[in-house]
């Protein structure tokens, strides 16, 4: 499959070349392995670095203008009437690949309502569902011809509910793909300013 990114992309450990959709000068933005709700995207700065304070000034300003411009075609291609933005700076604010990530998730009135409303987002961040490291890990133990994997174990934070964590899987590769396509395509549509 013909991918965006003319180099390995790398999430934290993880290559996930085939699942960006943008890249600027210092970022780029990937599709989610298990999304919280339709849309839900990541945007990471290109070098690894667990926590916000290692950027540089340019990263800084990169990332979030970057932040930006996806959530403008997200919140578009999506219908959203508003969006989160968040980042868990380290691993006790529930950061469970150390690559600073931003998430964004586009929103609805009364997305959440069945799940005790719009702050049960944060929940569901925090809880095993938005444990993107873990599932990565999963994933590449189970695909490793070797067994072993490079992957650090990760931490999360104990005491917040797990939110709809049965319905929830993470996609496959080809599904990943074929959203990364249609963004790319959408990203193209996005003006600089």
């Amino acid at each position: 499959m013909a991918t965006l990114a003319k180099a390995p992309v790398y999430f934290g450990p993880f290559v996930v070349t085939s699942q960006v959709f943008y890249q600027s000068s210092l970022s780029f933005a990937l599709v989610n392995l298990k999304p919280i709700l339709p849309g839900h995207v990541l945007v990471c700065p290109n070098r690894v670095v667990p926590r916000v304070a290692d950027l540089t000034p340019a990263e800084t300003t990169d990332l979030f203008l970057t932040v930006r411009k996806v959530s403008r075609m997200i919140e578009r291609v999506y219908g959203a009437t508003s969006l989160n933005i968040a980042i868990q700076d380290g691993v006790d604010a529930g950061q469970s690949v150390p690559h600073v990530h931003t998430h964004i998730i586009p929103r609805r009135k009364a997305d959440l309502d069945q799940y005790g409303g719009t702050d049960a987002i944060y929940s569901m961040l925090d809880g095993e569902e938005g444990d993107i490291g873990r599932v990565q890990r999963e994933l590449l133990k189970t695909n490793s011809s070797n067994g072993s994997t490079s992957a650090g174990t990760g931490r999360r934070r104990a005491g917040f509910p797990a939110v709809d964590n049965e319905d929830r899987k993470p996609r496959s590769l080809e599904e990943m793909e074929e959203e990364a396509r249609m963004l790319a395509k959408e990203m193209a549509k996005e003006s600089d300013d």
